[in-house]
């Protein structure tokens, strides 16, 4: 259950291209070998309004949150996360290079108590993998 939601001011979109954003977050969670393949989700939601420092309008930013399950450890879990943050920020450095803008990511553990979900995903592959 890696889902990675990415919030970011609407002030970059000429700048980026957050469908390539979402892919290159994928494809890096997938490098980590740490996730199951059908439990990945990445998500680009579009902040309109938005407040940054002392309000000038050059200001922008892309936070994303990643919510997992427990069961890693804290070493694999921050070479998961330092894989995915360097990926993230080298294919951000022209917006660095053109803005004044603000990149973070957090990693967040949900209790498997108050953790609900039903997925048919998982199945669905392990079909397409043997049928080709």
């Amino acid at each position: 259950m890696p889902h990675f939601t990415i919030e970011y001011s609407a002030n970059i979109d000429a700048l980026v291209d957050m469908g390539a954003i979402v892919e290159l977050v994928r494809k890096a969670a997938v490098e980590t070998g740490i996730f199951p393949l059908g439990g990945i989700r990445v998500r680009a939601v579009r902040c309109e309004h938005f407040a940054i420092a002392d309000g000038q309008k050059n200001f922008s930013f892309l936070d994303m949150v990643l919510r997992l399950g427990e069961g890693r450890d804290l070493a694999t879990r921050k070479k998961a996360g330092e894989h995915i943050f360097k990926a993230l920020s080298a294919h951000l450095d022209p917006v660095f290079a053109k803005e004044k803008f603000a990149l973070s990511f957090d990693m967040q553990i949900n209790d498997k108590e108050t953790s609900w979900k039903r997925n048919n995903i998982h199945e669905a592959l392990k079909v397409e993998a043997h049928h080709g």
